[in-house]
This record gives structure tokens, C-alpha cells and sequence, in this order.
């Protein structure tokens, strides 16, 4: 098995990151593994919904601080080391989100640094009861920098402000509460229950969430003005569909659409 296991069933691809004796670290080859899906989901006209999950006890404990150390020490490495190294991290945490299908986050035991901010990367997530989440840097003096984008764009301000100072956790309820979660589940019910969200997103039409998700980011960034002007557009493209027009003849006639 690979460091990256990937299974596809009923239009929902679901990456299992497989380095469970290193807390599924952000290492060079799993931030290497995980580019390189993204890169051939974002090609994919089959898959409509990804899952990302860990094995073993924890989703992701952040950046592998063993390898970071050591490219610290090496010689013929040093600052230009790291910053390819956030870059290539960067470009995994954009490359969720900007990937045409929907990505839910499944995740259990902890999500720390650079792992709470590939949940917040994420469209969506599913959290097991229990599961702790952190942006813990400061804890060994390295502030949160990075995921500090993501966390930010998720949650309150001053609640992203408090994680990245205090170095503390937060749990499931308050992750639910301040939004960097969708729910929290059960630990034996959180498969099922990520793969029931992934199937009722994968049950709607695939163009209509590709561009449905695009436009959700795009707008985000922009002013009132600007963000209905570019979403009226992207609406009056969107009508202008064929299965869209069966979509609505279906509903009006109370029957699902034929979307082949």
C-alpha cells in the first residue's frame, strides 16, 4: 500500500492518506502523493465527490517536523528549502479548493497545524466525536503562518486569533459551532455518514456543483455589487443548460430528471 490509497465507487474518489506511524504527516512524498491526485482529479469528468481521510489514530498532525528539522541542518539547504516547501503545501491547500468537485474533509483524532488547515481547505467536513483540532506552531515557537489563510476564512477572527496564540485545541462542538466543521459524529458512524453526504452531492448534476463551487469562491473575495453581478451571470449561463431545463421540467412535473 501506498502513502496515498485511492478508491473510487459511485462517482465519490475517496484519498486515504496512509502514513499512520507519523500521523499521516504533511511529509514531502505525502504533499508530493496528494498533488499529484489533485492534479488528476481536476481532470476527471467521472469523479463528483471527493473524500480525503486518515489512517490510524489521527487525520493529519501537520508538517513531518523530523524532516523539517533536518532540511534545517542540512547544509546545502535552508530558507530556500522552506519556502519551496510552503509553496508546495500552498498549492495542495489551493488545489482542494479550486479542484472542479466538491471535497469532504473525514476526519478523526486530531487535526494539528497544518492538518487543521487542510480541514479548513476542505469544502465540507465530517468530524468523529472527540476529534481535537489546533493551530499549535506557537506551542515550539512557530507561528501558524500558513494555516492561518485557511483557518481564517473558516471561523470568527478572534476565535482564529485566540488558536494561533494560545496554541490551544478546540473540540467538535465548538468546531461545529464556529464553522470549520459541518458535524460531528459518532466514531462508528463517521464513514457512513461522510459517505452519505458525499452520495446526496453526487446525486445532483455535476456541471451545476462545478461551477456552483467556482462561482462560491470567486464571489467570496468580492464586493456586494460585483458578486451579483458575476453570479447573475453565471445563473444565466447555468439556465441556458439543457439538463438544466430537464431539471426543471422534472420538478414541475413532479418526477426526477433524466440527466442520462
Amino acid at each position: 500500500m501506498g502513502i496515498l490509497e485511492r478508491h473510487d465507487k459511485d462517482g465519490i474518489a475517496h484519498l486515504h492518506m496512509n502514513a499512520p506511524e507519523r500521523l499521516n504527516a504533511l511529509s514531502e512524498e505525502m504533499l508530493a502523493a496528494l498533488q499529484d491526485q489533485i492534479d488528476a482529479l481536476s481532470q476527471d469528468r467521472d469523479t463528483r465527490v471527493v473524500i480525503l481521510s486518515g489512517a490510524g489514530k489521527a487525520f493529519c498532525a501537520g508538517h513531518d517536523l523530523k524532516q523539517m528539522q533536518a532540511g534545517r541542518q542540512s547544509e546545502d539547504k535552508g530558507a530556500a528549502y522552506f519556502r519551496d516547501l510552503f509553496a508546495r503545501c500552498a498549492g495542495v491547500m489551493t488545489g482542494l479548493t479550486r479542484l472542479p468537485q466538491p471535497v469532504i474533509a473525514q476526519v478523526h483524532g486530531i487535526a494539528t497545524a497544518a492538518g487543521c488547515q487542510m480541514v479548513a481547505s476542505c469544502d465540507m467536513a465530517v468530524a468523529a466525536e472527540g476529534t481535537r483540532f489546533g493551530v499549535n506552531g506557537v506551542n515550539i515557537g512557530l507561528f501558524c503562518s500558513t494555516p492561518m489563510v485557511a483557518l481564517s476564512r473558516n471561523i470568527p477572527r478572534k476565535k482564529a486569533f485566540e488558536m494561533l496564540t494560545t496554541g490551544g485545541f478546540i473540540g467538535t462542538n465548538e468546531a461545529e459551532a464556529m464553522g470549520l466543521i459541518n458535524r460531528a459524529v459518532p466514531h462508528d458512524d463517521l464513514d457512513s455518514a461522510t459517505r452519505e453526504l458525499a452520495r446526496t452531492v453526487a446525486g445532483k448534476l455535476g456541471a451545476a456543483v462545478k461551477i456552483g463551487k467556482e462561482a462560491f469562491y470567486e464571489q467570496i473575495t468580492m464586493g456586494l455589487d460585483e458578486a451579483y453581478a458575476y453570479t447573475g451571470e453565471v445563473m444565466a449561463q447555468n439556465m441556458l443548460w439543457r439538463d438544466t431545463e430537464e431539471g426543471i421540467t422534472a420538478f414541475l412535473e413532479k418526477r426526477k430528471p433524466d440527466w442520462g
